[in-house]
């Protein structure tokens, strides 16, 4: 039953067990049958495990569960990415769900990229509850794209939903770990797939998210400061294949924040740009200075 199917949904959760039911029901609706669920419990101590085995007794759709210390998001991914064996994958976090359609539409458009040795997956819509597109539409003139040409080139806005090969995640390296922190943006891993391979975009909802956004500036903040290390390491990459000057410039100077952060001044032979990076110490500072005033109160 498991090793046959296409496609992995995977959901890293911690502590979640009060809002899964809801990703549960989407994937039992689903109008095709042809995926696993992977659920990577991220050390839960609440009774996710025990929620879990009882869907699983049920038999109702394929499941996996797989139990490890707390390590973050990226560490859930990590761990997606060693035990996934079908052939495609996909995030749903533990607070989303799928329209009943979902696996049915992946499915639809995957053959048209399976043999193509360019493709690396599919690149879909988020939509809220409401049933509105988060952010943009795709333009449909664009039949191939990397991520990161998606935003910078393209000009779509919001979070899309990515459906990678399974084969060619597998290829790149995990997510580091740092001591002390939960946190490594999720987007150094697509950056590096991006270098070596495009997507096909599908103008189709793939996931329903909760999106709130009043907040999440502040929420923002506070992640740059819980988890310095984890950003500073992303933003080399980021400034490494940033496609104009304004966004290199934009991600040095988090990249300097980030390592005032976490209290690195040796930083700035870590850069691509050094002599853009020295320049921009004063950009830098300043950031670094408004997030510690910012989340005072809040870290």
């Amino acid at each position: 039953m498991i090793n046959t199917k296409t496609i992995t949904v995977f959901t890293p959760t911690y502590n979640r067990a009060y809002c899964l039911d809801q990703i549960y029901q989407s994937l039992v609706k689903q109008t095709s049958q042809d995926f696993l669920w992977l659920v990577i419990d991220d050390g839960s101590t609440d009774n996710t495990k025990e929620v879990v085995a009882n869907w699983i007794a049920e038999g109702k759709i394929a499941i996996k569960y797989h139990y490890q210390e707390n390590l973050g998001m990226h560490g859930g991914h990590n761990a997606a990415y060693r035990l996934i064996t079908t052939e495609l994958n996909v995030c749903i976090d533990s607070d989303d769900f799928m329209p009943v359609d979902a696996i049915e539409k992946i499915l639809y458009h995957y053959p048209s990229i399976k043999d193509n040795p360019k493709f690396a997956g599919l690149v879909g819509l988020d939509a809220d509850k409401k049933g509105d597109i988060i952010g943009s539409k795709i333009p449909e003139i664009v039949k191939e794209t990397t991520l990161i040409d998606l935003y910078q080139t393209h000009k779509v806005t919001g979070d899309k939903k990515l459906v990678y090969k399974t084969a060619i995640i597998k290829k790149y390296p995990a997510y580091p770990i740092f001591e002390g922190e939960r946190f490594v943006p999720l987007g150094y891993l697509y950056q590096l797939i991006d270098q070596d391979y495009v997507l096909k975009p599908v103008n189709e909802v793939f996931c329903i998210v909760e999106y709130l956004q009043d907040g999440s500036s502040l929420n923002m903040l506070k992640q740059y400061r819980r988890h310095p290390k984890g950003f500073a390491f992303s933003r080399i990459t980021e400034i490494k294949y940033a496609k104009n000057f304004k966004e290199k410039i934009k991600k040095i100077i988090h990249f300097i924040s980030s390592n005032l952060l976490a209290k690195n001044f040796k930083f700035i032979s870590k850069s691509p740009e050094k002599t853009l990076t020295i320049l921009a110490l004063p950009l830098g500072f300043m950031l670094y200075l408004y997030i510690l005033i910012k989340t005072k109160k809040n870290v």
